[in-house]
């Protein structure tokens, strides 16, 4: 059975979870570190960009700047993520293509939503693939509601693709942080979200506990991978590089405003 690095679940900002992120996969691609799945949540809350949108559109700054709410560029593809600081668990699975056995992006991404498939059914909940379209990224559902999203970005055969699951939302407060054009108010694109995307909580009719959550992803990706989880943390190599990548790229306006900068 193949060993694989597990990181478990950790708090961090936003340019600090996403710079960990980019190091591992970087170390990765150089063969210095094994495949990698890594858990984590966000203080303060956050709002990610994909790497190819435009912040200004995407996003109410001047809300989350009162809020005290991070605004981040991912290196990933996707769209606009709200990242609640107490109802969100992150994972981010950092892997050769080849050990996933998967050869396009679909099914990568049905690989990966394969542990969370699993994870979920150990929580009490069933939940379905759904491949997307070309508006949306693949991603997880529940009876017909999102309850999951990922993007991914590839590089040197090496897939990084991470994700929310949600314990909870917050609608009133995530639309009060995104920009919806076509919305009058955000309890109009609040309503209609309810609809469309739902929760642990929502499921279970309890949110449940961060670490009942956490052991059941342990469990879900060890047993849809069928591979041994060995807890490890960042190698140096890849902490210098992070700490490195927080500082000079993810923590600039040069990354984060400006999606043609030569940072990207």
């Amino acid at each position: 059975m193949d060993k694989w690095r597990l990181i478990q679940l950790e708090t961090h900002n936003a340019f600090m979870n996403m710079a960990m992120d980019e190091a591992i996969l970087t170390s990765r691609i150089e063969d210095a570190t094994p495949n990698t799945i890594r858990f984590y949540r966000w203080n303060p809350s956050a709002v990610s960009i994909g790497k190819f949108q435009k912040i200004h559109n995407e996003i109410q700054l001047d809300n989350c700047r009162k809020l005290k709410v991070d605004v981040i560029r991912r290196v990933t593809g996707g769209g606009t993520v709200y990242h609640d600081a107490g109802d969100e668990i992150t994972y981010s699975v950092v892997a050769g293509k080849q050990d996933l056995n998967a050869d396009d992006i679909t099914a990568v991404y049905s690989k990966v939503y394969s542990g969370l498939v699993e994870a979920l059914r150990v929580l009490g909940v069933t939940a379905d693939f759904n491949e997307g379209n070309q508006k949306a990224c693949p991603n997880l559902t529940v009876k017909g509601k999102k309850i999951s999203g990922s993007a991914q970005a590839h590089k040197g055969g090496v897939v990084l693709q991470h994700g929310t699951l949600l314990l909870n939302v917050d609608f009133e407060r995530m639309f009060t942080l995104l920009r919806v054009p076509w919305a009058e108010t955000c309890i109009q694109v609040a309503n209609i979200a309810k609809g469309r995307i739902t929760s642990l909580k929502e499921e279970l009719g309890k949110k449940p506990s961060v670490e009942d959550v956490e052991s059941a992803l342990i469990r879900g990706f060890r047993t849809a991978f069928k591979v041994n989880l060995k807890e490890g943390k960042l190698t140096e190599q890849e902490q210098y590089l992070a700490e490195k990548l927080c500082e000079e790229k993810y923590m600039s306006e040069e990354w984060n405003f400006h999606v043609n900068s030569p940072a990207a």
